[in-house]
């Protein structure tokens, strides 16, 4: 092949890139010109709206010395909102590990109990966790644990589909090395399982922490509970100063929470 014959190749191939871009172009946008017509929706006026929302946002959504002397009742909710996060991610992090042992491939369990596993994980972790409270809050109410199952439900199913994914890869080799010397399963989780994906799955749950933190603000909404139903308070009486105060807080402790999260990522690599 001479210089010729490469040179066009590479621009066959350029070319054949681009219309591909510009046809994904075109149905994306397509698709957006069809949706917002079918809502009524006017993209000029969303962005002329920009400026005058951000002009709203820094008139209105600033701390005053007011909404300063709620600061105690914003972090007395905020402390309740990180530890039941917690508390949620770290019993379904127990739930999800022995559950996920009978879907992954490691242990060599009946191939039905595996597809059953696998098939619930993917249940309870499609359904949002706004819509397990909306479920759950018929059931229980408007109260805490309304919002600790709804976490909780869509923390098991993520992270049971998780584990199952990191016990194949990670530890595949190692299994495979203790199946041969005849070690019960037992002894594979505790010898094999555990310490060569105890790295990924750490990760995880501090992923998982900080996650349902944000959720948790959501949740807080309807169920009434937290930081997120003082928040509700604070704007539905339209003091605005108490609700950026809230606000703030949140941002600055998801911040802090991943800084931490983020160092013990790196020291569990290392």
């Amino acid at each position: 092949m001479n210089i010729k014959e490469a040179l066009n190749g590479q621009t066959s191939i350029f070319v054949k890139r681009r219309r591909t871009f510009t046809l994904v172009f075109l149905c994306v946008a397509t698709v957006f010109v069809i949706s917002s017509s079918t809502v009524n929706f006017d993209t000029s006026g969303g962005l002329a709206a920009i400026p005058r929302a951000a002009v709203w946002i820094a008139n209105n959504l600033v701390p005053t010395e007011a909404s300063f002397r709620r600061l105690p009742t914003i972090l007395n909710r905020l402390q309740e909102t990180i530890l039941v996060s917690v508390a949620v991610t770290v019993c379904a992090t127990i739930v999800a590990f022995f559950v996920s042992l009978l879907g992954t491939k490691a242990l060599k369990v009946n191939p039905w109990i595996q597809k059953t596993v696998r098939m619930v994980a993917a249940i309870f972790r499609n359904i949002p966790d706004v819509v397990w409270a909306m479920i759950l809050i018929f059931s229980f109410g408007q109260n805490i644990l309304t919002g600790f199952f709804a976490l909780f439900f869509a923390t098991f199913g993520m992270l049971t589909r998780i584990f199952i994914e990191t016990i194949d890869e990670v530890s595949a080799a190692c299994v495979e090395a203790l199946h041969a010397t005849g070690a019960n399963n037992m002894q594979i989780v505790f010898q094999g399982i555990i310490p060569s994906s105890v790295a990924e799955i750490v990760s995880w749950v501090l992923y998982m922490i900080e996650t349902n933190i944000r959720s948790s603000t959501v949740i807080g909404v309807l169920t009434g509970t937290g930081i997120g139903a003082l928040f509700n308070l604070y704007y539905s009486r339209f003091d605005f100063g108490a609700a950026s105060l809230v606000v703030i807080s949140l941002i600055v402790s998801v911040v802090a929470i991943e800084t931490i999260s983020n160092q013990i990522r790196k020291v569990i690599i290392q």
